[in-house]
């Protein structure tokens, strides 16, 4: 039985309702409901958790899915506080025994000492930015992709519980350029390919 564990983080803030995360993460329990043995489990964020039953949920699944919006380049902070209280929560009960290094030699093994090898993790993000602001020249985000540029420590934060990154999916231009048919075909298609089959994930190159 392959587990997956979809964390919705959309919220409800200013002209944001988290609609589009709850469109995201429904069509990506639909995909791994139609597929035989798979145990799904969902978070919403914004209906409130339980830190130590969200632990559970981490160790317990083989994949973590992340759909989260986007705020001024960053983690909404709803999500960032989640991820405080569930990872620290998570503290040598299955999320990560320290930070890997011994009193020994200071220096070395920083970011080791995760608990959850064997897992892999995969994000969706939504932005109002164009995908050509990451990559032509001379736009705002100086040619740095959104997993190597603004997301690079929420991927490092990942790698420091152990777990390896499937391949990212990117929703962009979805408040001036939104077209939800499209967009959701293509996503469709994205897990497809990167869960062509369950029970061995493509791992991000």
């Amino acid at each position: 039985m392959k587990k997956i564990l979809i964390i919705n983080a959309g919220q409800h803030f200013g002209h944001s309702g988290g609609r589009f995360n709850n469109t995201v993460a429904a069509a990506t329990a639909a995909f791994f409901n139609s597929r035989p043995g798979v145990e799904v489990r969902e978070t919403v964020i914004a209906g409130g958790y339980n830190p130590e039953a969200e632990v559970e949920k981490f160790v317990w699944a083989d994949t973590i899915i992340y759909h989260t919006p986007i705020w001024w380049f960053q983690l909404p902070f709803g999500f960032k506080k989640y991820l405080d209280e569930v990872f620290t929560a998570g503290h040598q009960k299955g999320i990560y025994r320290s930070d890997g290094r011994s009193s020994a030699n200071p220096d070395i093994n920083y970011g080791t000492g995760g608990m959850l090898q064997g897992r892999t993790y995969m994000l969706t993000s939504s932005w109002n930015a164009p995908e050509t602001a990451f990559t032509l020249p001379g736009e705002f985000f100086n040619e740095h992709s959104v997993d190597e540029g603004p997301l690079f420590g929420f991927h490092r934060m990942n790698a420091f519980t152990g777990m390896q990154p499937l391949k990212s999916f990117h929703f962009h231009d979805v408040e001036k350029n939104a077209d939800l048919e499209r967009d959701m075909k293509r996503y469709n298609a994205h897990l497809e390919t990167v869960f062509g089959s369950v029970a061995e994930p493509q791992i991000a190159a």
